[in-house]
């Protein structure tokens, strides 16, 4: 759904040498670049395609040229000329014969040969090796690049005999080249006849044998071209005694004719020229007409010949052309005075900003609105007819209204006016014909047409051109070289028809006239600003046209509006910066890179197009296809503040696909599509055209989440509804994206709004606890659409968020069903569907509903209400379709109903020898005992329990069993019971519990409240709280000799559980034992108290053993705290030789993966894996293939290998650092050994024993610090990348430690009498 554009028109004129001479030849050469002429006075000009470029548009330009004569015999004549690249000469045949060698260089002529009868044509093979040649006797001849005659054939078949070449006839025939070089066909006449019928000969190349010919048909004489793709062979059959337009036909290699299409001019016109493009998508013919030629170039698409654009010249310029070799949309036309003219023509899109597409096919434009239909061409919703080929076409569409300017190939401009958008479809299949726009002058050729506002036009006109010399019928000296902005005011005489386009009636007047230097590239008209628009000129720069006052001065100023390099396609983007609208200029040039005015977006594209909100029309995505086939969906607003390259690593040179795909691109499936268009708004489709020409409509999730946000800002519940449904899109992003507590607010005009409860069902059914705007659709929300001015700024925390979505949610869509719709049975079922997917599902209240439809069905009363509600059946069978059909019947036992239960039963299909018996056994009970035995089915123990308490007392046994089998139940037992005996029976019963269950403390009391004090003294026995154990025993009054046996038998069982301290207080104050009490005191090394007991009872022996003891244990911990303190040094030693190696190998591995950007991520994270899982030692790197194939089973034996080898420290483990570490830190004094060295110094001062206490502490001290200093080390240097061999080591920790001791709470134990010393 391509239109193709002139993009520039550059023409000069060749200066002749004679006034007479005409040009008749013209000839390529690729490698330099240089274009042939030969003249009829046998001069050779060649000129350089780069003069075209540096042309100067002010004056007429004379094409510079080298000239070269031919020196050909009086009355000969030169009749074939071309190129050839393997001797970088002219070939030249003439009629007399012969065969001249042209060096361009200056070398001179030479004549290689001479042709019996003269030459015809001359056509070197596409690979320059052999050379082919028809002679005027009707041969073909065919040799090599050093004149050695390979073969000869006759050009038509003889009947009977040789042929008779003694007269040379005058005929016209052509040779085409297959693009391969393996065959050539020619065009023949019948022999010894008078008809025109001629026929094709497929000839191959090796031999020259006859491949195949087709049917002799009326053919054109010398009008042949083979496609370079080798597909079809171009030719046209002559009608004229049908009173038919020239056919161009296709014929297959086999001779088979194919296709054809008719050239829509009169009878009376002739094809005399036809030639293929390079890419073989375009044919180019000649026509002449009665009263001018013109050049037609046509499109095959979609099994459709489309004629896309129509040069016309006057008739006395006999205009030829050739297509550039190289370039398949570059065309050179020359007349025969010597105007050569390049064309450069470029695809543009047929959709317009509107999806409307606006297709030229001849002198009709196709019109279709794909946001109605996507119908691809050549289908089409109606069509314009116009007078002439249409060259261009420019549309309008703002606020309701659409105009469309076509102009064309005969110099008119034609103006339609459309009728509003609802009529459209109305006018299906109509066609209209459409009157040109009367002038009050003439105009050059309309090179750019653009509207800068409704009934206002913006061309520019290129002046000089041979187009326009046809349209004006003037002469190339009247008017200068040079382009002409003109500003054109339209009106209408006419009364616009409803419903009907407005196509005649239009004046147009120019009001504004500019001249510019250098070409123009390129006009844009500006969204921003009404009625101006943006001019590109050759280079790229920029300039800004106002209406009225012309071109902006201080615009020009502003370099970062122009682009860095020519753009043949640009267009304006309008964007929202924060509140102010600004156009934002994007080009796309020869090579594929978008530019933002100086920013390079991308730089290998094939199109790009926008997408916008049809609302406000500002654009919020930009969509790029690339030369690799992905189509990549980019925020503006990333565009507009340069952060691309964060947030798109697709464009950068790295394999980063996969996590972006999907996100922000798409692979294109079929290969060289390209973007046509883009259907804006809530449609947010983009429109693909395959090289076959089928149309390909594509939705990428990120528009299409952007316009349902977009919906949701602005309160279209419905329209989010349904594209939510259409693209499958999870319904949870409504909820999500306006907030919860947003949403619940809202729910009643979602409601209203929807209004339809088969949707509002399958929204419901969707809702789930999960934020989908931070997990499925994270990537997909762009900055641009999260804003404040969401709906609902207010949110919850996303913990809470999560926990009572589901349940609020629907809950505030229930509530606004039963307040705002009416009573029907789907709102009935809407709403049971609001209680079944509750959370968690509410299926009490649901069956109540269902109770309360059944009571009104078995009611037999004319009941209103009976059509407002479904059958209870339905209703029943539909909650049991949304929820578990077991909840459903156990909560219908819960409600007591024994026949709702039965109802749904049956309905679950549930086996009736199942609950039949079931329900009659407690249809057969006592209330109060069904509902128990109901409530213990569901495990309802509270409700069982107060059924089974209601019963009476003589189910005081099954309630005593209830409570026991439910210890929980045992506080609401003692709540509902009120008899004091059977209270103690539960009590006792409850710390029975406890005990059995070893909780004895809890179950002490128990026993006191109900003052069992046996079982209460040993459950405080059992918990080692000998305090109360002796307090019941008074309560007892239990005798002395008994308190003595259990203060002994306690000292024992405290001694075993290592209470050693607690066991000497019973030992003194109940066994009166003080030699036992003592070494209690000092197992228990509290030796303070064990000093105070000596001196209390003045036992000097026992004074003597406790100074032993505590000297003795002395020495022990001085031992420990110098093995500890060794250890520390050990330790911190291993860590940082294993800390220095890791960070080695890490250094080591980093600059490794810095030189792998081509890899695959795949590598690269496998590589930083084995890195996380090495030690310093280890060889994870040589063995990361094996490490990766060990299997699951493996994984968790070592790991549980590793839970049982904690604490240990593996040399060359992976753990090894860490527990190193962790070490260090478990070897820290506790708050127990602090107390207990502070109790020991204290005792050996008070014993005489300072030498020792100053060791103990001055040792105890050392380690200490070293361990604290140890760790902090560590600690510093586990998370840095170096390690300081000089600043990170233990003694200058030591001494930074020290200096902070006084204000350490963990040195308070020291005795401060010996610091000084």
């Amino acid at each position: 759904m391509n239109n193709l554009k002139l993009y520039t028109e550059s023409s000069l004129k060749l200066e002749l040498q004679t006034d007479e001479e005409v040009v008749q030849f013209s000839a390529f050469d690729i490698e330099r670049n240089r274009l042939f002429f030969l003249s009829s006075a046998n001069f050779v000009y060649t000129t350089q395609l780069t003069s075209f470029h540096n042309e100067r548009m002010k004056s007429v330009a004379m094409l510079p040229a080298e000239v070269h004569h031919i020196d050909v015999e009086t009355g000969d004549c030169v009749t074939s000329f071309d190129y050839l690249m393997e001797k970088e000469a002219l070939i030249v045949g003439t009629r007399s014969g012969l065969l001249l060698l042209i060096s361009v260089d200056g070398s001179g002529s030479e004549v290689v040969g001479r042709v019996e009868g003269g030459v015809k044509r001359i056509s070197p093979s596409p690979d320059g090796d052999l050379l082919c040649i028809i002679s005027g006797l009707r041969q073909i001849l065919v040799m090599t690049h050093d004149w050695d005659l390979m073969y000869e054939n006759t050009l038509e078949d003889f009947p009977e005999g040789e042929p008779n070449f003694s007269e040379q006839n005058d005929f016209e025939s052509s040779i085409s080249w297959r693009g391969d070089g393996k065959y050539f066909v020619t065009l023949s006449d019948v022999e010894n006849s008078n008809t025109s019928l001629k026929k094709l000969k497929i000839w191959e190349r090796d031999g020259g044998s006859l491949h195949a010919s087709s049917e002799f048909k009326n053919f054109v004489e010398g009008v042949l071209d083979w496609m370079p793709s080798g597909a079809k062979i171009a030719a046209v059959y002559d009608k004229k005694s049908e009173i038919e337009c020239p056919t161009v036909v296709f014929f297959e290699r086999n001779g088979l004719e194919r296709s054809s299409f008719h050239i829509n001019e009169k009878n009376s016109a002739k094809v005399e020229l036809l030639k293929w493009n390079c890419s073989s998508d375009l044919l180019a013919a000649i026509v002449r007409c009665e009263n001018y030629d013109s050049v037609e170039v046509w499109l095959f698409s979609n099994n459709h010949w489309y004629l896309k654009h129509e040069i016309r010249y006057s008739k006395q310029d006999m205009v030829r052309f050739v297509w550039d070799p190289t370039r398949p949309l570059q065309l050179f036309c020359w007349t025969v005075h010597g105007q050569i003219t390049m064309y450069n023509f470029i695809w543009i899109s047929a959709i317009m900003e509107n999806s409307t597409a606006l297709v030229i096919d001849d002198a009709k434009i196709l019109v279709t609105p794909l946001s109605l239909s996507l119908m691809p061409p050549p289908l089409y919703l109606f069509s314009l007819k116009f007078s002439s080929a249409v060259r261009d076409v420019a549309f309008y569409s703002k606020n309701s209204k659409s105009c469309l300017a076509a102009f064309l190939s005969d110099g008119r401009l034609c103006t339609v006016e459309f009728p509003a958008a609802d009529f459209w479809e109305e006018l299906e299949g109509k066609e209209f014909y459409v009157e040109a726009s009367s002038f009050e002058s003439t105009f050059g050729s309309f090179q750019q047409l653009v509207w800068l506002d409704l009934h206002k036009l913006l061309v520019v006109s290129h002046y000089g051109s041979d187009d326009y010399n046809y349209v004006s019928q003037g002469s190339p000296n009247e008017e200068p070289l040079g382009f002409c902005v003109l500003e054109i005011d339209l009106e209408c005489s006419k009364d616009h028809v409803p419903g009907l386009p407005t196509c005649s009636g239009w004046h147009a007047r120019i009001s504004n006239r500019k001249f510019i230097e250098g070409p123009v590239i390129c006009v844009a008209s500006n969204p921003a600003e009404n009625c101006t628009a943006f001019v590109q000129l050759n280079g790229g720069e920029i300039l800004k046209y106002a209406s009225g006052s012309g071109f902006s001065g201080e615009f020009l100023k502003q370099e970062d509006k122009s682009f860095s390099s020519s753009c043949p396609w640009m267009s304006v983007a309008l964007v929202d910066n924060n509140g102010l609208l600004k156009p934002l200029l994007f080009g796309l040039d020869d090579v594929g890179r978008v530019h933002m005015n100086r920013m390079v977006v991308c730089n290998n594209c094939s199109g790009f197009s926008f997408y916008s909100n049809l609302g406000d029309q500002i654009t919020t995505h930009l969509i790029l296809a690339t030369k690799q086939d992905m189509l990549c969906i980019l925020d503006i607003l990333d565009v507009l503040h340069k952060k691309i390259d964060e947030e798109y690593n697709f464009f950068q040179a790295s394999n980063k696909y996969k996590e972006e795909e999907g996100r922000n691109f798409i692979y294109i499936w079929e290969r060289s599509a390209k973007i046509v268009g883009v259907l804006h708004g809530d449609a947010a489709a983009v429109i693909l055209q395959t090289t076959r020409g089928n149309l390909e409509c594509i939705y990428p999730r990120k528009l299409v989440l952007a316009s349902i946000t977009n919906a949701l800002i602005q309160r279209r519940f419905r329209d989010a509804l349904l594209m939510v449904r259409r693209h499958r899109i999870d319904f949870n992003v409504i909820v999500d994206y306006c907030g919860l507590q947003a949403f619940i607010q809202s729910a009643a005009d979602f409601v209203k709004q929807v209004n339809n409860f088969s949707h509002i069902t399958e929204f419901v059914c969707a809702i789930k606890n999960e934020n989908v705007t931070e997990t499925l659709y994270k990537n997909f929300t762009s900055n641009s659409c999260m804003d404040d001015n969401k709906v609902g700024a207010l949110r919850v925390s996303k913990d809470s968020y999560v926990e009572n979505k589901v349940s609020s949610v629907l809950l505030a869509i229930r509530r606004a069903i039963e307040e705002h719709m009416m009573e029907s049975p789907a709102r009935e079922i809407c709403i049971l569907t609001t209680l079944a997917r509750s959370d968690p599902p509410a299926l009490e209240e649901a069956l109540e509903r269902i109770k309360v439809i059944r009571e009104i069905e078995l009611s037999n009363s004319d009941d209103t209400r009976r059509t407002s509600y479904p059958s209870s059946e339905e209703a029943l069978k539909h909650l049991l379709w949304l929820s578990d059909a077991d909840a459903v019947f156990d909560t219908a036992l819960g409600l007591y109903d024994l026949k709702l239960a039965a109802i749904v039963a049956i309905n679950s299909q549930r086996d009736p020898k199942e609950f039949i018996p079931y329900l009659q056994e407690l249809e057969k009970m006592p209330f109060l005992l069904m509902c128990y035995n109901i409530d213990l089915r569901l495990s309802r123990s509270e409700k069982a329990l107060n059924h089974i308490v209601s019963a009476g007392e003589d189910h005081f046994s099954d309630c005593m069993n209830l409570m026991k089998k439910q210890p929980q139940l045992f506080p609401l037992g003692l709540k509902l019971i009120t008899d004091d005996a059977k209270k103690k029976l539960v009590l006792e019963a409850w710390g029975d519990y406890l005990s059995d269950e070893k909780i004895f403390e809890d179950a002490a009391e128990t026993y006191l409240c109900c003052f069992n004090l046996e079982k209460a003294l040993q459950s405080y026995r059992s918990s080692g709280n000998w305090r109360q154990v002796f307090i019941v025993a008074g309560l007892l009054k239990m005798r002395e000799d008994e308190i003595l046996q259990l203060a002994h038998e306690l000292c024992e069982e405290l001694q075993a559980l290592g209470k050693p301290g607690e066991a000497a207080t019973i030992a003194l104050e109940y066994c009166r034992d003080i030699n036992r009490g003592m070494a209690l005191l000092i197992s228990a090394r509290d030796w303070e108290e064990a000093l105070r007991i000596a001196f209390m009872h003045q036992r000097e022996d026992l004074v003597s053993e406790m100074k032993n003891a505590s000297v003795e244990c002395a020495s022990l911990l001085i031992g420990e705290y110098e093995e500890g303190l060794e250890k520390v040094g050990k330790y911190l030693t291993r860590y940082l030789a294993v800390r220095q190696r890791r960070l080695l190998l890490a250094a080591k591995i980093k600059a490794e993966e810095s030189s792998m950007n081509n890899f695959d991520d795949d590598t690269a994270s496998e590589a930083s894996s084995n890195l996380s899982g090495m030690s310093a030692y280890s060889a994870g790197s040589r063995r990361s293939s094996t490490v990766s194939m060990s299997t699951t089973a493996g994984r968790k034996s070592r790991e549980a290998k590793r839970q049982k080898s904690r604490g240990k420290i593996r040399p060359g483990s992976p753990g090894e650092e860490m527990a190193l570490v962790e070490h260090l830190k478990g070897m820290s004094l506790t708050a127990g050994a602090r107390s207990e060295l502070k109790s020991i110094l204290v005792s050996l001062m008070m014993l005489g024993k300072e030498e020792t206490a100053k060791k103990l502490q001055r040792t105890a001290e050392n380690f200490q610090l070293s361990q604290m200093a140890a760790v902090n080390l560590a600690n510093d240097t586990v998370s840095s990348d170096t390690i300081n061999e000089q600043a990170d080591t233990l003694e200058n920790y030591v001494q930074a430690l020290k200096s902070e001791v006084q204000k350490l709470e963990v040195f308070s134990w020291r005795s401060k009498v010996f610091l000084s010393s």
